[in-house]
């Protein structure tokens, strides 16, 4: 026989309303809510369906283009791209040929090769060794120098067209590939010591510190510990540049020599002089479209690597 006090057995049914209690309370804080079902259906499958749904919808238009492309005129002004799924037949390459024969067409991709490239690795280089020189090496007016390269941001490529175009006429390189190539690394620079200033500086003090104590010089220092550290920045850093550059129509049709103009330009003129030239006008954008996509992806862990470095840490 158990003894039990004069409050045993209210004691006990105390606590096993307690029990009760507590462990309705842990059901129903257990139990998830609607937001946190939802969060969690996300989270998974569904968001990667939205995710490929608003992909494929993005690359509708140069779905269409390309199918554009690889139809003839007649198909193209009877009926709408969408008509090749229900007539196959309509696909050919002759655009295509039309378009490796036009010396228009394949003068201004060379020239945009001669002027995409140049100002691309101009800026990375020199944005480089500048962005070192910010984050790591004592000068007088060090920061007072930073603040004015930020300031360069906000400066409108508009504003310095006309100043520029004189300046580019009285020194003999306006409408030359020269003209076009330094503007665009005039204002590539900015953005460029802008990014990789902060992007060096987070590296750490003391890995510097001691690749110096082992005799490491600036440059040595810049080519063995920085630019390894820093090559996802600058593959971003590239990759933005080689877009503008490319894509770019403005400074294009201002600075760049008439006889040779660059791609975006040379098709602006076919439509021009050409108004239902869609032969040539389709495959023409396309391959100009085509070529920064595949920079783009040949060089997409880069990008990612830069765009995300810092976040984690």
């Amino acid at each position: 026989m158990t003894a039990t006090g004069p409050d045993g057995a209210g004691g006990t049914a105390e606590a096993a309303r307690k029990t009760h209690a507590s462990a309705s309370a842990r059901s129903g804080s257990g139990r998830p809510s609607l937001a946190s079902r939802i969060a969690a259906r996300t989270g998974g499958g569904a968001l990667r369906v939205v995710l490929v749904l608003a992909g494929l919808f993005w690359l509708i238009p140069a779905i269409g283009l390309l199918l554009s492309s690889l139809r003839s005129p007649a198909d193209i002004n009877a009926s709408g791209w969408w008509e090749v799924f229900a007539q196959p037949a309509q696909l050919t390459a002759e655009n295509y040929t039309r378009l490796l024969q036009n010396d228009t067409i394949t003068h201004s991709l060379l020239a945009t090769v001669l002027i995409t490239v140049p100002a691309t690795v101009l800026v990375v280089v020199i944005g480089s060794l500048a962005g070192y020189a910010f984050a790591w090496m004592d000068f007088p007016g060090r920061d007072w120098w930073f603040l004015a390269v930020v300031a360069l941001l906000v400066v409108p490529v508009q504003v310095a067209l006309v100043p520029v175009s004189r300046l580019f006429g009285e020194i003999g390189i306006f409408e030359t590939t020269a003209g076009v190539v330094i503007f665009h690394v005039a204002f590539g620079l900015p953005f460029a010591i802008f990014l990789l200033r902060n992007f060096f500086a987070e590296i750490p003090r003391e890995l510097l510190e001691a690749a110096r104590l082992d005799g490491a010089g600036e440059i040595r220092l810049f080519t063995r510990v920085v630019l390894p550290l820093g090559a996802p920045a600058i593959a971003s850093l590239g990759i933005f540049q080689f877009l503008w550059v490319w894509n770019d129509m403005l400074v294009a049709l201002i600075f760049a020599d008439s006889e040779s103009p660059p791609i975006t330009v040379a098709l602006q003129q076919q439509v021009r002089q050409f108004g239902n030239n869609i032969d040539v006008l389709a495959p023409g954008a396309f391959v100009s479209m085509v070529i920064p996509l595949v920079v783009f992806f040949a060089f997409q862990r880069q990008f990612v690597s830069g765009v995300m470095a810092g976040a984690v840490k």
